[in-house]
This record gives structure tokens, sequence and C-alpha cells, in this order.
């Protein structure tokens, strides 16, 4: 079996997640089901790796060579609790092209070594988006070169690392209705450059390059009650590439939560079984938590932090077709969420470990939801 069609059928789970109100924080339940209380789990209780696999689905999160070289403290939980290893910045644009003639693989393979020593899958992410792009990016691209240094990217990363990647994020973040686009597409580089085409361009490219991976369109904002426009326009994106058959396997949804939004659990169940429909598997890619909503007693955000990740992973692990959980970081000692810096000065705890390593009340949620998931 090819490992691409491995991947594919790989289940997924059903979470029997918190549905209680916090402070006012959202007027009706997610649920109608029982609250489910949370508690800190023992130091011995199974990882979060172990608990997705017994129900036929993966678990990990994002990190940096840096992170895992300089701590090894944290380099052992990452081992431990983890069966994905997204890297953080290794495989973008900026870190793989010093210059528009060289690639720099050296930081991407140290991490795909390490995932395979420690029997993690390895995610791509990401090869076309319109962040994390090189300084000479914007004096050497244009519309006359733009088409065949997109394809030239592709085809040397993805090739690079064929065999050894899981799932590639081939697009990222090229969906935004505000621009008033009739197709709800971002107006930026790639698309002022190439035309809408340049998204099937791209898939067309890294399927060529790695028949075997799974090729994931990754997207944020599709999670709250406020982004209806952007869940019909991704929806709408991915109906064309199938239409099309373009090589799409999977839709990538970030799950960068806010505290005090809502979550409609409703549309956000139709939006995936839409999106399953479609013949798609979908990945939560880059799940976290920001706290900067939340009182700065610990015991207080932690829990809440705790019953956000609980009610939205009790929807979205319903959906059969979600196939992995994915944190965008596994300790608060390392998180990109500086840039939410709270009000107090506090320091932000979205992730699941704390910066001492100590298993939080977020874990507890995430470990409840996979031990009530079916396995599939």
């Amino acid at each position: 079996m090819k490992r691409r069609d491995f991947v594919l059928g790989l289940g997924t789970m059903a979470g029997a997640g918190v549905a209680v109100g916090v402070d006012g924080w959202r007027s009706h339940p997610v649920h109608q089901r029982p609250s489910v209380a949370l508690s800190l789990p023992s130091h011995d209780a199974q990882p979060l790796r172990e608990l997705a696999a017994q129900k036929n689905l993966l678990y990990g999160a994002a990190t940096q060579k840096r992170f895992l070289t300089s701590d090894p403290i944290f380099a052992s939980y990452f081992q431990r609790e983890c069966g994905v290893l997204t890297p953080e910045v290794e495989l973008k644009w900026k870190r793989l092209r010093p210059t528009p003639n060289e690639f720099n693989f050296n930081d991407g393979d140290w991490l795909a070594n390490f995932a395979a020593q420690n029997q993690m899958a390895l995610r791509g992410h990401t090869l076309v988006w319109h962040k994390g792009l090189p300084p000479w990016f914007a004096t050497h691209i244009n519309a006359l070169n733009a088409r065949d240094q997109m394809l030239k990217h592709i085809e040397t990363v993805v090739g690079h690392f064929a065999g050894r990647v899981h799932s590639w994020d081939v697009v990222n973040e090229a969906v935004f209705p505000l621009h008033h686009r009739r197709d709800g597409l971002r107006e930026n580089p790639w698309l002022q450059m190439l035309g809408p085409n340049y998204i099937e361009m791209a898939f067309q490219a890294a399927a060529a390059a790695d028949p075997n991976t799974l090729l994931v369109y990754n997207e944020v904002a599709l999670d709250f009650d406020e982004n209806d426009k952007k869940r019909a326009a991704t929806l709408a994106l991915l109906q064309r590439l199938k239409a099309k058959k373009v090589p799409i396997h999977a839709l990538g949804i970030q799950g960068h939560l806010r505290g005090k939004t809502k979550i409609n659990a409703e549309k956000l169940k139709t939006f995936l079984r839409e999106v399953s429909a479609l013949g798609l598997k979908i990945m939560i890619t880059e799940l976290d938590v920001t706290d900067r909503a939340f009182p700065r007693d610990i015991d207080q955000r932690d829990r809440q932090v705790a019953e956000i990740y609980s009610e939205y992973l009790s929807v979205v692990l319903q959906e059969p077709a979600v196939n992995a959980l994915i944190t965008w970081g596994l300790s608060d000692r390392y998180i990109w969420l500086k840039n939410e810096a709270r009000k107090d000065v506090a320091l932000p705890r979205p992730l699941p470990l704390d910066r001492q390593m100590n298993r939080k009340l977020a874990w507890s949620a995430i470990a409840n939801n996979l031990k009530a998931a079916p396995k599939r």
C-alpha cells in the first residue's frame, strides 16, 4: 500500500468535551451532553501520541530545530508526547532560499532525521504562502518568472524530501473574502503575478514531485461564528479544485482559538461535513488558545483555556474525516504567541505543557477527547 493511501485511510475520533459557560463567555451550550470534569493528569499517564494512535489518529506539535538542540529536556518531552513534527520555520521560503539560486536543506534535514529516529511523521509547512518569503523575493520575482520560480521551488523541495514527509501544506492562507473578489481569493503576490490558477499549478507540481504524500490546503479563521464568509469561500475553492481534478487530499484547519470568541458548533459541524463530502480528509494543523482575555490567576486561566480546547475538540473530532491533531507548539516555554502579549504582562499559557514541562488542564482536555473517541 502506498504511504499516501495509508494516511488517507487514517481514522479519527469523536470526543466528549466540556460544555461549560465561563463568566458569561457564551450564552448557550455547545452540546446537549453533561459536562466533563477536568483534572491534572498523573505524571505516568499515557502520552498524547499513544492515546491518538489507539484511535488511528495522529497527534503532534510544531517546533524548531533550535529548541530541540539547545534544550534536551524539551526534546525528551517532545519525543514522548508527539507522533507528528511540524517544522515551524525551517521549511518556509525564507529559511530554505538564502539566495535566488540556492537551497539550504541543513535544518530541514536535521528535523527530518529527528522525526524518523523517534518514529514521528513529518509535516511539510509550507510551499506557497504570501508570508515567510526571503528579502530577495520582492526584487527578483516578477510576472515573467514567477511561474518558473514557484514550480522550481516546489519540485526541488518536495523532491528533496520525497518519501520522508507525511503531508505538505501546499498552499497556505489563499482565501480572504474581505478583498471582495468574486472568487474569495486573497490579493497576494502569487495571485497578482500568476492569477488564480497558481493554486492548482502548485498542487500539480507537488503531486508530480512526490506522488505518495498527502497534499493539503491550509487555512486560518474557519472556526468561529463570525467566519461564515471565510468558510463559504474556502469551500468554494475546494469545490473548484475538486471539479478540475486537482490532486488535493486534505484541508488543514489551523485552529488558532481566541478566548471569549464563540464557536458555533452547528455551523462548524456543517462545514466539516461539506468538506468531507468532497472526499477530502481534514487535519487540525495549528491548534492553540490565546489566553490574553482571561484572568491573571493561573488556575482560573488554565481552566478557561482547557475548556476552549474541549469545546473545540468535542466538535471537530466527531467528524470522521479528521485524521490528525497538531498543536502549534507543545510547551509554553516556546510559543509564537508572544505577539499576543497580555496587558498584565503575565506570561501566556496557550499550550498543553507549561514552561516546566508539567502537563496542564489543556493536556487533560486533549487526552479526554482522545480517550472518548471511537476507534476508526
